[in-house]
């Protein structure tokens, strides 16, 4: 029997297979993003990297619930220009690149984009939708998304994707306008806005009180986004939200998804997990008598 073939391509980025680093994890220095190359994964995604050095949130700004994780870290990064060398040393993974991106406006989006292109990111992922900081007023904007996805755009030369908050009505209006606006992919999704209590204290668990979920909690939600976002578009949709094993992996490309993004499941299961979805992933389509991944994306739309 032939190997199945596990590459993809997405966006114009060849990866030796689907699964991605999400952004948020592992994601802050060259060193680490290079350690989950090796690890098996197909493609990394940077920390968030803003246009100047930022701190964050104080602690505690992380809680393990029993179905997942919650974070309010508020963004702490190094800034765009101490970030640049970095890439360099994250590129040496021999794996493409992608550097999540934020800003307080679409100049300041533009403004680290070229940076990060200059710096030799292989692709940009716009966070427009962190539901802890003030990003996730953009990405909830059918308005506002349009215009930081085509100011971007208009700035940089590499593939642009774009990360969808799940915390809308409609996210098939705000993955629409992404591509209308130039986006040559989607990211589906960032995590829910959530907020914990502790009974004892009556105080939020988190210091900023609300953060974001993550984790095998949302996948159910973040497989019908992809599902929808999917179908309503013409540009590839990347998965994330609680995969944490091969089956959910093959869920969300059913759904339409052509790649996914891993981040819960490291704390979860370690960096094997990338080898061992792989193994899964390709299995699976030996079992079922498909060579290649791509055949599988989207075949629940036929039902």
């Amino acid at each position: 029997m032939v190997k199945a073939d596990v590459s993809v391509e997405v966006a114009g980025l060849r990866l030796r297979n689907p699964l991605v680093l999400a952004a948020g994890v592992l994601g802050v220095t060259g060193l680490s993003l290079r350690r989950v190359a090796e690890a098996g994964a197909g493609a990394v995604v940077t920390k968030s990297i803003g246009p100047k050095p930022r701190e964050g949130y104080a602690n505690p700004a992380l809680l393990e619930t029993n179905c997942g994780f919650l974070n309010a870290i508020g963004l702490p990064n190094p800034g765009a220009e101490e970030f640049g060398h970095e890439i360099k040393d994250a590129k040496e993974g021999g794996i493409p690149v992608i550097v999540s991106i934020f800003g307080a406006s679409k100049r300041e989006f533009a403004y680290v984009g070229s940076l990060m292109e200059k710096a030799g990111a292989d692709a940009l992922e716009l966070n427009i939708s962190c539901p802890h900081a003030e990003v996730s007023d953009f990405g909830q904007s059918p308005d506002l998304t349009y215009g930081i996805v085509e100011t971007v755009k208009k700035s940089v030369g590499i593939p642009v994707f774009v990360k969808l908050t799940p915390n809308v009505t409609d996210i098939v209006t705000i993955a629409k306008k992404a591509e209308e606006a130039g986006a040559d992919a989607l990211t589906c999704v960032n995590t829910l806005r959530a907020m914990a209590i502790d009974i004892e204290t009556f105080r939020p668990f988190l210091a900023n009180r609300v953060g974001g979920l993550s984790g095998p909690a949302i996948k159910p939600v973040a497989v019908r986004c992809v599902y929808e976002v999917s179908k309503a578009v013409n540009i590839p949709v990347v998965g994330c939200g609680g995969i944490t094993h091969w089956e959910d992996a093959v869920e969300f490309m059913l759904a339409g998804a052509s790649a996914v993004q891993i981040g819960s499941a490291i704390a979860l299961r370690g960096l094997e997990v990338f080898k061992d979805i792989t193994e899964g992933i390709r299995a699976y389509l030996e079992r079922k008598g498909y060579g290649s991944v791509k055949e599988i994306v989207g075949l629940s739309h036929k039902y």
